[in-house]
Formats: structure tokens, sequence, C-alpha cells
């Protein structure tokens, strides 16, 4: 599970490069289950009423607006056909400076409102993060979370550009090759569509697909690098914004290597909270007996690893960034990640037994990380990140970055710091530094942000409120360790919910408490 190239995602379900790869999490819904059985009568009580919007999008043809109608059939991949989702695809320019020209297929995934049709408000369409995650394995694997606002909406979700089963970046010989060979591999392979992915290019698809969906404007739940991809869009179509969510938001302020050094910063500040829990609460903490001493036990590790990586089960092996990779993927999981994290590192430090640790993280798909779907590829990440940012600094400023980087983070400083060179000989330019998200005069759009997320700092909610402008971003904040606070804190929860069904958003500077506090 080693890299050279180790590169940090924004995304939920993500972590270092050797962690991106393509992992299909499409676990059985269970629970879930029972709830849609028990709401198909309502579903079928009364023939459904299509909605229909009457704003397309301008300056495109009619064969892709009022021309093109969404053929909805039922999916054919498990377990989606067999909770009854409903797949379709969507034609859209493959550049949108030529619209008459050649289009593209953008892979969709709907399951439809259990509500009557009076109740029902349109579709809430979701991205949940990355930069990469497919939203058509996405939905069903976390549709517990998402699952209650049916009765409102239909849930509809979507590969991106250059993602799954949407023109799909590839940088090796087949299209099962999910790995990141560098930047002329990628042009070698996908030179034809990576100067059409990107954000911008993502968010005018969101409007075409609001339009085809029926909605005169778009409800969007964002997570992630999701939140950038729903700003972008509230900033291009400001009049079609609807209920938008931004939940644990990126930073739109700061440059790529800024950002990874606020992440670093954060992770780091989260593994010290944690050790600082350890040592109070946990008998025979593997950490000791606080940060300092924490930080200097992962240190030996990591080097133990470097020397003679520990096995990890299933033929795979653990060393010094998968043990970063694998820490920071419990850390995501907020307080529930604590104590299984103190047991596996106890089996790595104690017995050279990395499968704790290992099976514990994102990337192995089990049942309890149902919630984190992967279905990803570093080629993805990589295509979207370099195509949004158009910095492109030397290669004696990367070193720099790195080594600021590194220094930033005692325990994940130095696998982090080989994000830094990303985009370094990525062969097409990139848009802008930072994303314009300005969105004066759309109705206000709702930001989450925890105050102890380890992968999109607390600041980064903060900024992108302001960014949004007076009266649009409204700040909620979650005072709650973990990537991402909904559903599980019960006052985000009850604030997001309400906001969704009703359009009444907390007012701005709203605090919910929880593990923090």
């Amino acid at each position: 599970m080693s890299d050279a190239h180790p590169i940090r995602s924004r995304g939920p379900g993500f972590s270092i490069g050797a962690r991106i790869i393509a992992v299909l999490v499409l676990t059985a819904i269970g629970a879930v289950g029972a709830w849609i059985q028990r709401d198909a009568q309502h579903r079928h009580a009364e023939p459904r009423t299509e909605f229909t919007a009457t704003n397309p999008p301008t300056g495109l043809p009619a064969a892709l607006t009022t021309d093109q109608h969404l053929r909805w059939s039922r999916c054919t991949s498990t377990p989606t056909a067999r909770e009854g989702y409903d797949c379709a695809v969507m034609r859209a320019p493959l550049d949108y400076r030529k619209p008459d020209g050649r289009t593209i297929d953008v892979a969709l995934i709907r399951l439809k409102a259990t509500g009557p049709n009076s109740r029902r408000i349109g579709s809430l369409v979701l991205n949940f993060g990355g930069p990469g995650v497919s939203g058509v394995n996405g939905l069903p694997a976390r549709i517990r979370q998402y699952g209650p606002l049916l009765d409102r909406y239909d849930l509809v979700s979507f590969d991106p550009r250059g993602v799954g089963a949407t023109i799909p970046v590839r940088c090796g010989k087949t299209a099962d090759d999910t790995g990141f060979e560098g930047g002329d591999a990628c042009a070698k392979h996908s030179g034809a569509i990576l100067p059409y992915i990107g954000t911008s290019h993502t968010a005018r698809d969101l409007d075409l697909m609001r339009y085809l969906l029926g909605d005169k404007r778009l409800h969007y739940f964002g997570v992630s690098y999701g939140t950038a991809l729903g700003a972008v869009y509230a900033h291009l179509y400001p009049s079609h914004v609807g209920r938008l969510v931004l939940e644990a938001s990126v930073d739109p302020t700061v440059d790529l290597d800024e950002e990874q050094v606020a992440q670093v910063e954060a992770v780091q500040a989260a593994f010290d909270r944690f050790a600082v829990h350890c040592a109070a609460h946990i008998r025979d903490c593997p950490t000791g007996d606080g940060p300092e001493e924490a930080a200097r036990r992962m240190a030996r590790l990591a080097d133990r690893l470097e020397k003679k990586p520990a096995p990890a089960g299933g033929g795979r092996t653990l060393d010094a960034n998968g043990l970063a990779s694998d820490v920071d993927d419990h850390l995501a999981r907020g307080t529930d990640g604590w104590p299984p994290l103190a047991k596996a590192l106890t089996a790595l430090i104690d017995h050279n037994d990395g499968r704790p640790l290992d099976k514990g993280s994102e990337h192995t798909g089990t049942a309890d990380q149902a919630a984190e779907p992967q279905d990803t590829s570093r080629a993805a990440l990589v295509a979207i990140t370099c195509a949004d940012s158009s910095l492109r600094p030397d290669f004696g400023r990367l070193d720099r970055d790195s080594k600021r980087v590194e220094a930033a983070s005692p325990v994940f400083g130095a696998a982090w710091s080989a994000g830094v060179y990303v985009c370094y000989d990525w062969p097409f330019d990139g848009e802008r530094v930072t994303p314009r998200v300005n969105a004066e005069g759309a109705d206000p759009i709702l930001v989450v942000g925890g105050t102890g997320d380890p992968r999109t700092p607390y600041a980064g909610a903060q900024h992108m409120a302001r960014a949004l402008g007076d009266g649009v971003g409204v700040l909620l904040t979650a005072e709650e360790e973990g990537h991402g606070t909904y559903p599980q804190n019960r006052c985000v929860l009850e604030a997001v919910d309400r906001y969704l069904r009703t359009g009444r958003a907390p007012a701005s500077g709203t605090v919910c408490r929880g593990d923090m506090s």
C-alpha cells in the first residue's frame, strides 16, 4: 500500500494516494429497506405527477433541452435493482462553448419520493465529494443518511465528468486501471476529454440536469468537495438556486498549496485531541500520556513500518503512508473512531498486526463503512483537481511547499507532503487559483462546518459562508469531531431538514453543541 506520490483528497471516504482506488461499496441497505417497503403504498396510492420546468439553460440547442427527456428505467446492478432505483442518461455538450458539437452521456440515478404529490418539492441532487466519487454508486451506499428526505424529494445523484460511467478519465491501458501514472499517461489515454473535465463544466451539467428533472430551481446537497461544486453552481446561476446545503465545506479562498497545509494541520489537531482523550480515558493507551509522546511513538512506528511493513491481511501490507492514511480514516469518523483506533494501534505496536487498523479504514469497504463510498480513481481526482487549479509552481517552489506540509504535522506531514506535486506535470492549464463563488441575488445557502473536522477545516466553512455574499451564505456550526456532522448531530439534522423541507434557514452563526462542547 505504499505510493511514491500520495495525494490528499477532500472527499469523504478517501485518504492519501495509495487509498484512492476504485472500490465498489454497494452494501445491502438492510434496515432502510423496511421503510422503503413500508412507504411503497404511498408511492403507488396515486398517479405520480411529473414536474416540468420552463427555464431551460440558455444557449443550448433544443435537442438537449426542450426535446430531451430523461428515460428512467430500473437500474440493473445490485443492490440498486433490488431496492427500486431508477437510472437514466442525460446528454450534455462536451464543450459548452460549442453546444451544437459533440455530446457526452452523464449517468444518473434516482430513488423516487415516497410522499404524496401534494407534498413533493422536487428533486434533491446529491454530490458526495471527492473530487471523483461516483454518485450512481454512492446514493445506494448512503441512503440511510438521506432516506428520510424521500417524503419530500426524489433523491438523485450522478457520476460527474471524469468519474464512473460519465466519460471516465483513464491514465492506464484499460478502463479497469484506476491508478495514476502521471500527466503524460493521462493525456495519452484521455487527452480528448481532459480539457472538459472540472468543476465549472460539471456545474453547467447540473443546470441542464435541473431543467430536465423538472425543477425551476436546483435543490442540492453537497458534501466536502461537493460544496465547491454547489458554490460554483450558485455563482454561475444565482437565480436558479433553490435550497442548497454545503456540508463539511472546502475553503474557496485558499489556493491548492495553502489547502494542503490547512488540511494537515487539521488532521494533526484531531489526532492530538484523540491522544489527550486516550491518555485520560483508555487503559494502556498506545499513544502514551499526551500529544507529544504520541508523536514520538508514531514516529518510531512509522520508521519501523517503512523498513518492514506489517501484514494487514488479504495479502496486503501496511507501511508508513498506510499508517497515516488509516489513522486519518478513523479520525474522520469522529469520536466513534477513537476506541477502535486505540485498539488497532495497540495491536500494531505490540504485535505487529496491521489487520485491525487496515480493516477499520474506509478503503476496505466493510459493512460499517458502507456510508463512505469510494468508487473513484486517482486519475479522476487528479484530473478534476488540476483542471480547477491554475497553480503550476516550479519544482523549487514545490519542494519548499512540501517541506512546509511536512513541518506542519509530526504524524501526517511526511505522508501528506507529496500531495503538493499533484499538478506539477499536468499537461493542461487549470481554470483559476481559487474559484469564483459569489452568488449575489441567490436565495440563502446553508453552509455547515464542524469545528473538529480533520479533512475540511472549520475555517473553510466560515470563509465559504462569507464568500457566497451577504444574505446568501448562512453558517451553521457544529461543535463536533469528524468529517461531516449530518445526520449524526441531532441539532444539525433538524436545522438542515427544516431548511430542505420549508426553505427556512437557521440564523447565520447558529451553533449546534456536540462532543467538542
